[in-house]
């Protein structure tokens, strides 16, 4: 269930700072490296997204697919001051200096993946998605077998 907010906040990111763009400003004006890191954004969100929906039904496939969509969403994390051209830590010192609201979303969004991919790969869910429970008989379909008739 944490894969849902986690591709909430992965999703946040490129389309808030699309929206905040000036009108005149296009996304062909952007490096690269930017427009890779907001493609890895959107990747983890959509990832996260089907694997939270998957897990819902019970398929082990989506316990893989949440693992895989918070490691894009660490790895969008780490490469987006690298995309900018700004270190690390003055980076994380701007963001939590200055950030608001992008801080918040960046640092849930952090711990989100990093809780999805540890519960992701436990073996009890792994367990809990393999297990299917057995189907009950009912009277008419064959609730007395032959050999158990005393006649």
């Amino acid at each position: 269930m944490l894969g849902i907010p986690a591709a909430v906040a992965a999703g946040y990111v490129p389309v808030k700072m699309f929206l905040d763009m000036p009108a005149e400003f296009s996304l062909g004006a952007l490096p690269g490296l930017v427009l890779a890191d907001f493609a890895g954004y959107l990747v983890a969100g959509l990832v996260l997204l089907l694997g939270s929906l998957s897990t819902l039904f019970r398929a082990t496939a989506g316990a893989v697919l949440l693992g895989v969509g918070a490691l894009l969403a660490i790895g969008a994390l780490l490469t987006e001051p690298l995309s900018m051209g700004v270190p690390l830590g003055r980076f994380a010192d701007a963001m939590f200096t200055h950030g608001g609201l992008a801080m918040v979303d960046r640092v849930g969004l952090a711990t989100l993946s990093v809780l999805v991919l540890v519960l992701a790969f436990l073996p009890p869910t792994f367990r809990y998605l393999r297990y299917r429970a057995a189907l009950p008989v009912l009277a008419g379909q064959g609730a007395y077998s032959a050999s158990s008739r005393s006649w």
